[in-house]
Formats: C-alpha cells, structure tokens, sequence
C-alpha cells in the first residue's frame, strides 16, 4: 500500500516518515541487551556519582565509611527504581540490567577490599538482603505520615550513628524532593540513561 493511502487510513501519522526495513532492525539492534547494558551503565553512574555527593557526607551527617557510602547507592537506587516501576517490560528490563550492573560493581569492590571468594559471595547476599529491606522501608516511609521517612533513614541510612536531628529533617527532604523530581522525569529520557537528581542545598531545610 502506498504511504500516501496509509496516511489517509490513519496508520501513519501526518508529518511522520515510515520506517523502512532496515530502520526496524537498526532499531531492534538498538533495543537489545548490548544497548540495554549501555543505558544501565549509564544510569548506574549517574546514581553512583550523585550518592557520592560530599555534602551528604559533611552537610546530612552521613557516615564517611563503606557502609555509609554502600546506604548512600541504596537509597539512589531506590529513588530509580521506584520511578521505573509498573512502565512496562522495557523499563523492567533496563531496572534489571541496572541491580546487575550495581552488584557487579559491589562484587568488585569487595574483592579490593580482600575478600575471598567464598567471603564475596557471602557479602552479596548479605547486601542483596540488605538492599531489599531498604528498598520496602524507604517506599513505605514516602507513603507513610509524617516522620515515617525520617524513621527509615534513621534505621538503615544513620544505621550505624546518631544523627542530628536537623541533618536527619534535611535528608528526608532531600529524599521527597529527589522523588518527586524522578516522577516528573520523562520515562523515555530514562531509558536513553538520563538521569537527574536535585542539588542538596545544605541551608535548606525545606524543599
């Protein structure tokens, strides 16, 4: 069938160029894993990169260690989860492709850190539970009433410390605004691994 007869019956849009052949298996090429591994490095290093952020560490009260940095990818992640969740098989498969890239990440880190390879497999799991238990604790807290959040954060994020409780109110915000910016990012432009996330501005404590 000609394009023009196409027009006219509604299959193609006006103004838009049908795909050719070899455009539709470009475009099957570009949708595959290799492509869906690119996107997932490419998110996971924007997240990494913002959970590395100095102010959390110097401005939130955040613990300067390994578990306070681990905390800190945790709760990143799970600001990108969240937002991929319930958009469909692509971005489930992109959500995937970035957990694996992410515990790829931590596997190589705890083998730097000496570990043998029986005592990396033991450290995963453990971080897999620990992932998993963060992830349900910091969606119910954004559900939850007031000082659900701050609760949350204070048992897995200051796990480890005592935090001031200004530090603690300036993360929980920092957590709220970061959600609602992702929710307000187009899904599409997360699928092509732009990912951004509000600046932490250490005066504020309201956002």
């Amino acid at each position: 069938m000609a394009v023009s007869s196409r027009i006219e019956q509604g299959e193609i849009a006006q103004g838009e160029v049908p795909m050719s052949v070899i455009g539709k298996l470009i475009d099957r090429m570009l949708s595959g894993p290799d492509r869906r591994e690119v996107i997932a490095q490419r998110l996971y290093a924007a997240l990494a990169t913002q959970s590395r952020r100095p102010e959390f560490y110097l401005s939130c009260g955040v613990p300067d260690s390994v578990d306070g940095r681990f905390e800190m990818v945790a709760l990143h992640a799970f600001l990108l989860f969240r937002r991929l969740k319930g958009q469909g098989e692509k971005a489930g498969a992109v959500a995937q492709s970035v957990y694996d890239v992410m515990f790829g990440d931590f596997d190589a880190s705890v083998r730097e850190l000496g570990a043998q390879d029986l005592g990396v497999g033991r450290r995963i799991k453990f971080m897999t539970e620990a992932m998993t238990g963060r992830f349900a604790a910091y969606d119910a807290g954004l559900a939850g009433g007031p000082n659900e959040l701050e609760l949350a954060l204070k048992r897995n994020l200051y796990g480890t410390t005592e935090p001031h409780d200004d530090m603690l109110k300036r993360m929980a915000e920092y957590v709220r605004a970061a959600a609602a910016a992702l929710s307000g990012q187009p899904v599409d432009q997360l699928m092509r691994g732009l990912l951004h996330f509000p600046t932490l501005d250490p005066e504020r404590l309201d956002y």
